[in-house]
């Protein structure tokens, strides 16, 4: 599929070894259990496009933490990396709570390769909007809607800043725009 690396986060059995060998078998260059932010940040000099995929786990909570230490980590870069969560079911409390975390994408059953490689892809070689505010880190989730001026004052008295990234093979994620004041 890329020259990129996939971390899987979450059990080394189950559904974590499930997403370890679809990785494998989709065609990622690296796969490797997910052992922390600095040590992903480290592996981006060898391949600097990286995906986090999230294997479904019975309690969602557990991962808040590991998907706000990638969202939160210092570097820019390694903050818009692609979280993807692999969940076993389609709940819309399982996707909004993924959402709420900044997740990229959240992908249900099944898991065909075909599928899988279609929503993965489009994190790749595309312009993509992130959001950053008081509460919130990751991908814009208003669907294409056209801010009104209302929108771009409250975002600026709220802090919010919008970066316009392209991901790729070659470099990663680069940053074409840093905005504090357009939403």
């Amino acid at each position: 599929m890329f020259k990129a690396t996939a971390y899987v986060v979450g059990p080394t059995d189950g559904p974590g070894a499930a997403v370890s060998d679809m990785a494998r078998n989709i065609g990622f260059e690296t796969v490797l259990p997910f052992a922390g932010p600095a040590v992903a940040e480290q592996q981006t000099a060898r391949t600097p496009l990286i995906f986090f995929l999230f294997a479904a786990v019975e309690n969602l909570a557990l991962l808040r933490n590991t998907a706000e230490s990638i969202r939160h980590f210092p570097s820019r870069r390694l903050r818009m990396l692609p979280l993807v969560y692999f969940s076993e079911s389609p709940s819309p409390e399982v996707i909004q709570a993924c959402i709420g975390m900044g997740f990229d994408d959240v992908l249900t059953l099944p898991f065909t390769r075909e599928r899988v490689v279609e929503r993965l892809t489009r994190q790749v070689n595309r312009s993509l909007v992130y959001y950053e505010t008081p509460t919130y880190f990751g991908p814009d989730r208003r669907r294409g809607t056209t801010p009104t001026a209302e929108e771009r004052r409250n975002a600026i008295a709220n802090r919010v800043r919008r970066f316009e990234i392209v991901r790729t093979v070659s470099s990663g994620v680069s940053i074409l725009r840093d905005d504090a004041r357009a939403a």
